[in-house]
């Protein structure tokens, strides 16, 4: 049984397929309440799917999908309600409109949109309020839909890459606002990007999407706790146990000497190493990047 009370999103067997290409597959998803969420895949490992099925602009083949108890598909104004999105596609809607006039009729939707705020925000990511959108470049699209999400406050922000498109100085800036926005402002954040050490300060919790599956889930503090880079001493010719190399071996040089990154608890993964014939030099912890992407393939092809 789910409790969805727990969880500002919670997914059961989410599945969508475009023709015969499956883009999710029974995607069990929960981000707890007032988590930041960071959602981790490759291109194409079903991000923004997932993104648009729970902003109901897209259908699932199967499941539900759910957020703050609200059935996405059932009750997608209301969803769109509490949500502030930032799509991965660097498109604004009504082109022909100035970024301001586009603030002003977009804050017309939201009772509780504070005109303040989105001024604040606007003029510190350098949002030029009287360009029209359709003229404005990718970077300062990127800049105004995150200005359209944060503005009213709303409890769930959904970005897909959101500094997708943004100049080293104005991405910092951009991350630092947000971390201004989660400490004045009670909001769980569901977001995917290519960046992953950027959110290193504000991360805790992480899944992994890989070819449509969430292969990973958890806290940051069970991620770090259970991805961990072994120093070992092999003899020739050593192959890691069998069901080490199915959790995820990268091996960074060759001979006796190796590094390698396996998923479990440290005592039990050194019990198997041993038994192997391996010799544990030295167990060490990895940043969140690191950590994250033992799940996916070295080689995504």
């Amino acid at each position: 049984m789910i409790h969805t009370h727990l969880y500002a999103v919670a997914t059961h067997g989410l599945s969508r397929q475009y023709g015969s290409k499956v883009a999710l597959d029974q995607v069990e998803l929960r981000v707890p309440n007032g988590a930041v969420y960071v959602l981790v895949g490759v291109n194409g490992a079903g991000k923004s799917t997932l993104f648009k099925l729970l902003m109901n602009l897209e259908r699932p083949n199967a499941g539900t999908a759910a957020v703050f108890g609200l059935d996405t598909a059932r009750q997608g104004p209301e969803v769109r309600a509490q949500v502030g999105y930032v799509p991965e596609r660097q498109d604004a809607p009504y082109r022909s409109m100035t970024c301001a006039r586009l603030l002003r009729h977009v804050s017309a939707f939201y009772p509780d949109w504070d005109h303040a705020y989105a001024d604040h925000l606007a003029r510190a990511l350098g949002v030029h309020l009287e360009r029209r959108v359709g003229g404005l470049s990718k970077g300062e699209t990127r800049r105004l839909q995150l200005v359209l999400a944060l503005g009213y406050r709303p409890p769930l922000l959904l970005l897909d890459e959101p500094t997708d498109g943004l100049d080293p100085v104005v991405r910092r800036r951009a991350l630092a606002l947000l971390a201004e926005h989660l400490a004045d402002a009670p909001t769980t954040v569901l977001i995917s990007t290519h960046h992953i050490h950027e959110l290193e300060s504000l991360a805790d919790h992480v899944g992994v999407l890989r070819d449509g599956c969430l292969v990973a889930q958890m806290s940051r503090e069970e991620l770090q706790r259970t991805v961990r880079s072994y120093h070992l001493e092999v003899p020739a010719g050593w192959e890691a146990p069998r069901e080490l190399q199915a959790t995820g071996l990268r091996r960074s040089s060759a001979g006796r000497d190796l590094r390698c990154t396996f998923v479990g608890e440290e005592q039990e993964v050194s019990r198997r190493l041993i038994a192997a014939g391996a010799s544990v030099r030295k167990v060490s912890t990895m940043a969140l990047e690191d950590a994250a992407l033992a799940f996916l393939p070295e080689d995504p092809s």
